[in-house]
């Protein structure tokens, strides 16, 4: 391969300005070549910021390069687009074209290769970091024997057929339930009447009507309100005894 233009290849009797930093045009230069391909003077300043050359020095370093043929250029408006001179790269033969290909290919296998073995290696490191350590097994095993005994204790007291819930508190529940049942019949009688009364006069295709107005009735929704009425088993009233 033919050796890469350098600063000692500008012509002698060049008068460029390559700016007071010695070493920022061969620096500008060799980042060219190695990239060999299209660049802005943004691209480039971007990429050798770090080592202490500013956009102005690059843009003046890069019109000497283009000036002086060490490196190609095209303008597009305000703009140039700077590229390495590419007759100083050797152009490979349909040989070493092969070679090269060949030569990606068994590269690109290899980093699938590694990124499944990687992926494996992450999907066990997590599987691991998952598990619970001896000392949390421990604690875990410990906590649930505790358990135990609280549950072995209420096994015990159903068992046995014990009342879990008093008389007091059984009739406490069931007079609150029962309210709240007839306050849901009452309301919905109301809400029957007004239905009617507002209604009256209308066409008989009522169902349309409620959805427009997105009203759900228990008989829409699927519930029967003596479904839940039977549930409170009633007490048989006592007789009156006549005097």
């Amino acid at each position: 391969m033919a050796p890469k233009l350098s600063i000692n290849d500008a012509p002698a009797n060049s008068e460029a300005d390559f700016v007071p930093n010695f070493f920022s045009p061969g620096i500008v230069l060799n980042y060219v070549n190695e990239q060999n391909r299209p660049l802005n003077a943004q691209n480039v300043a971007d990429a050798l910021q770090k080592q202490g050359i500013k956009k102005a020095s690059v843009e003046k370093i890069l019109a000497s390069l283009g000036d002086n043929g060490l490196i190609s250029f095209k303008e597009y408006g305000k703009q140039r687009i700077y590229l390495a001179r590419q007759d100083q790269f050797e152009i490979p033969n349909a040989e070493e074209l092969d070679r090269m290909r060949k030569d990606n290919e068994r590269l690109q296998q290899e980093i699938n290769s590694a990124k499944t073995a990687n992926s494996e290696l992450e999907a066990e490191l997590r599987s691991v970091q998952s598990n619970l350590t001896d000392s949390q097994i421990k604690q875990e095993t410990e906590k649930l024997n505790s358990e135990i005994p609280v549950l072995e204790t209420k096994l015990s007291v159903l068992k046995s057929g014990a009342t879990l819930v008093t008389p007091e508190d059984r009739e406490k529940i069931e007079k609150a339930y029962t309210l709240k049942t007839n306050l849901w019949r009452k309301r919905k009688r109301m809400f029957k009447d007004l239905w009617d009364m507002i209604t009256e006069a209308m066409p008989n295709n009522l169902k349309e009507f409620r959805e427009e107005l997105g009203i759900e009735t228990d008989e829409d929704a699927g519930v029967k309100i003596d479904d839940y009425c039977n549930l409170v088993v009633k007490k048989p009233m006592a007789k009156r005894v006549k005097r």
